[in-house]
């Protein structure tokens, strides 16, 4: 969930976007913070199926040393813009200038297309962006555990959760036709024409449960799907992306041990961690990071048998959210929860890194905690409990105690008064 901020007139967005330029015109070192991990990492996008109902992810993985591979931009297009807006209910074209103004210049910490560096197997994690992101939004998170030598899809959903998404369409044969003419984008196939998928809001009247209840299910089911497509690529099956990168599949064959498979998500990305588990015992842990818990039935707790970590932020949960994640609470699988002290929910994007100091509390972007401190302790925490449930040969358990809220900057459990009687 990104939930960036509503606003009771067009007058009050606009003067909060011009303030937000002006807080972030006087600093000068946003950006996105590298991997710390040994391994160097690329990413890469992929499409299997143009249309709505296949599979969509970037792809972050270690990579091979190169200075030809670029940075991809954070924000990959300006739909993604006015994805945005819509989903923060401003003006379009007021916003696509002040997003591309504040983030249009930021890169995404991985080299695109970079050649894939094999070096023993590597598990796997399939993410899941919250309600109103996209796939490129978590780069911090999915970068450091590829530089750390995880295989990480961080899906695009289309259930329209998501600010922005697409798919293709076949051309009609008026447009086939005109081809010759028009000058084709050299990065879609010829025959297809890319199709816009919005954020959809709740109608008037409209209660929200269904719908985020049905959301929450295929966004479970998405990310099964883009496992299924890890797969076969591990398996060597010839696949076709529909979109025309220069990253060359065939060097992922045998690449993933599928044996280490974990789901990781934020916010509804979180939730759906939870209804990915209970669809798919592949997926042998999960972590959700300040996890939404309203989409799930109450029907799918008890029947989550893997362990599960619950990373919360200090100041978005509330006693009927922490009181549906103690219902997973086990005597026989490990369920943990810890608190990050001064986060905010969007501790865990991308946005926090990427605006500065007074706008990006203002804005709920930033908490009092130092961000990078934040992610580095999320992230530190999430490779410990992935070892542990893994049975990973790496040295991430010396970063055990962050598992049990032993740090400064952690309270283990949660900082919220759950009453017993609403467990």
């Amino acid at each position: 969930m990104l939930d960036l901020g509503t606003y009771s007139s067009s007058d009050q967005r606009r003067y909060t976007l011009s303030f937000f330029v002006m807080g972030n015109t006087c600093s000068n070192h946003l950006g996105i913070p590298p991997a710390k991990g040994p391994n160097a990492v690329g990413c890469t996008d992929f499409m299997m199926d143009h249309t709505a109902r296949g599979s969509f992810f970037r792809l972050y993985y270690p990579c091979q040393q190169t200075e030809k591979a670029e940075k991809p931009d954070w924000v990959p297009c300006r739909e993604y813009f006015n994805g945005l807006a819509d989903f923060m209910k401003i003006n379009r074209t007021l916003s696509e200038r002040i997003f591309n103004y504040l983030f249009g210049s930021f890169k995404i910490p991985a080299y695109l297309d970079a050649p894939f560096k094999s070096n023993g197997k590597c598990p796997v994690v399939i993410f899941s962006h919250g309600l109103g992101a996209f796939r490129t939004l978590y780069s911090a998170i999915c970068a450091e555990l590829a530089s750390q030598g995880f295989i990480v899809a961080s899906v695009e959903h289309r259930d329209q959760s998501a600010s922005a998404t697409y798919y293709f369409r076949e051309k009609a044969e008026s447009e086939r036709t005109n081809e010759n003419v028009r000058k084709t984008n050299a990065s879609e196939p010829n025959n297809l024409v890319k199709e816009w998928m919005y954020y959809r809001s709740l109608q008037h009247g409209e209660s929200e449960f269904p719908l985020r209840s049905k959301q929450v299910k295929q966004r479970a089911d998405e990310c099964i799907l883009a496992l299924d497509k890890l797969t076969q690529i591990n398996s060597g099956m010839p696949v076709q992306n529909v979109l025309l990168t220069q990253f060359d599949w065939t060097t992922l064959e045998n690449s993933m041990d599928l044996c280490r498979i974990a789901a990781m998500g934020h916010s509804f990305g979180g939730a759906t961690v939870i209804e990915a588990l209970c669809k798919e015992v592949k997926f042998k842990c999960g972590i959700a990071l300040d996890a939404w818990m309203f989409p799930l039935d109450d029907e799918i707790f008890p029947r989550v048998k893997q362990p599960i970590f619950f990373i919360n932020s200090e100041k978005f949960q509330w006693a009927g959210n922490i009181s549906r994640m103690r219902k997973l609470d086990s005597a026989v699988i490990q369920r943990k929860m810890i608190t990050i002290r001064g986060t905010v929910h969007q501790s865990f994007p991308d946005f926090t890194f990427l605006t500065g100091n007074w706008i990006g509390k203002l804005m709920k972007l930033k908490g009092e905690i130092d961000p990078e401190l934040a992610i580095d302790l999320s992230n530190k925490a999430t490779l410990a409990f992935l070892q542990r449930h893994l049975g990973l040969e790496k040295n991430f358990d010396q970063w055990d105690p962050l598992i049990d809220g032993q740090d400064d900057n952690l309270i283990e459990g949660t900082n919220v008064t759950v009453l017993q009687s609403a467990i």
